[in-house]
C-alpha cells in the first residue's frame, strides 16, 4: 500500500498543475476599417452620364472621381440643360431634385452642361442656373460647388460661347467656381462617329483636364 500511495501522490500533483501551462491561441483581429472615401456628385447632360458605347461608370465624370479618390454619383440625361428638358423630359434643376437632393449632403457637387441650351437666350439661361446654385446653396449649404461650361471637342459655334458668358456670369454672382472647357484643344480621335460625342479617350482627356483643375482649386481654398 504504501508504494502504491507513493506512486498516486505525484499523479496528483501534476493533475493540480494549472491550466496556463499549455498554450494559448489568442484571436485573430480584423484589419481596421478603411475610411470611406467622400462622395462627389455630377449633374449633366450626356457628356456627363454616358453615351453610345462609354457607359456611365466610364464617364469623365466618374474618371474624374476616382482620380481625386472621390465616389462618384451622377445624375442628368441626355439632352439636357439649364433650360432644355430633352427626351427625359427634365432640366438640370429637375434631375438634381429628383436623383441627387434626396442623398446626404456630397462634399462636392459638379454641375457641368449647356451644349444643349444654345436655343435659349442668354439671360434665361443664366436666370436658370442661377436658380438652381440658389437651390443648392440653400439645400446644402456646406457642399462646395462648381460649375463646367459646355464642352465641345471640335470648333464651338458662337451660340457655345453666349451660352458660356451666360454661365459664368451666373457662377460669379452665385460665388461659385466656373471652369471652361471651350479653352481647351482636345486631341484628334476624341469624338464617336456623330462627331459631337467624346470616345473613351476623349472621356479620358477631359476626366484628366477636370480633375487637374479640381485638386488645384480644392488645394488652394477656391471652390465655394
Amino acid at each position: 500500500m504504501r508504494g502504491l500511495t507513493q506512486l498516486i501522490v505525484p499523479a496528483v500533483a501534476l493533475l493540480a498543475l494549472p491550466a496556463c501551462a499549455a498554450p494559448q491561441k489568442t484571436p485573430e483581429q480584423a484589419p481596421p476599417a478603411r475610411p470611406a472615401a467622400p462622395v462627389m456628385m455630377f449633374v449633366g447632360d450626356s457628356f456627363t452620364v454616358g453615351s453610345g458605347p462609354v457607359p456611365r461608370r466610364r464617364t469623365y465624370a466618374a474618371q474624374a472621381a476616382r482620380l481625386l479618390g472621390r465616389q462618384p454619383v451622377i445624375a442628368g440625361a441626355g439632352g439636357t440643360g439649364f433650360c432644355n428638358e430633352g427626351r427625359a423630359g427634365r432640366t438640370f434643376r429637375r434631375s438634381f431634385e429628383r436623383e441627387l437632393a434626396w442623398r446626404p449632403a456630397p462634399e462636392l457637387l459638379v454641375i457641368s452642361g449647356g451644349h444643349n441650351d444654345r436655343r435659349w437666350s442668354a439671360p434665361r439661361v443664366r436666370r436658370a442656373a442661377a436658380r438652381l446654385l440658389a437651390q443648392v446653396r440653400a439645400h446644402w449649404p456646406r457642399t462646395r460647388t462648381v460649375m463646367v461650361g459646355p464642352i465641345w471637342l471640335g470648333e464651338p459655334p458662337r451660340k457655345a460661347y453666349v451660352v458660356r458668358d451666360a454661365l459664368a456670369a451666373a457662377a460669379r454672382a452665385g460665388e461659385v467656381a466656373f471652369l471652361d472647357p471651350l479653352r481647351e484643344r482636345w486631341p484628334a480621335g476624341t469624338t464617336l462617329p456623330d462627331g459631337v460625342h467624346p470616345t473613351l479617350a476623349g472621356h479620358e482627356s477631359i476626366a484628366a483636364w477636370l480633375a487637374e483643375e479640381l485638386d488645384r482649386r480644392l488645394a488652394g481654398g477656391r471652390v465655394a
